[in-house]
């Protein structure tokens, strides 16, 4: 569904990005890397299929999947 794919269970195109919004306190679906509540987030971005509502949660960006990787491996 990311990079305009169809949805992989029911094959339709009409697919929402549901970006984070940074102003909004513990907005989406996040990853936190630190203890502290608002150091250390990871936006994790979700892509929702209009027709069946099937739902992709990705991280995008290469630097913050690198932090990720940094704090959990």
């Amino acid at each position: 569904m990311k990079d305009g794919r169809p949805c992989p269970k029911c094959g339709a195109r009409e697919i929402l990005r549901v970006p984070d919004n940074p102003a909004r306190h513990a907005s989406g679906n996040n990853i936190y890397t630190s203890r502290l509540t608002l150091a250390g987030k990871v936006p994790v971005i979700r892509y929702v299929c209009l027709n069946c509502g099937y739902t992709e949660n990705w991280v995008e960006q290469s630097a913050q999947r690198q932090e990720l990787r940094r704090s959990f491996i």
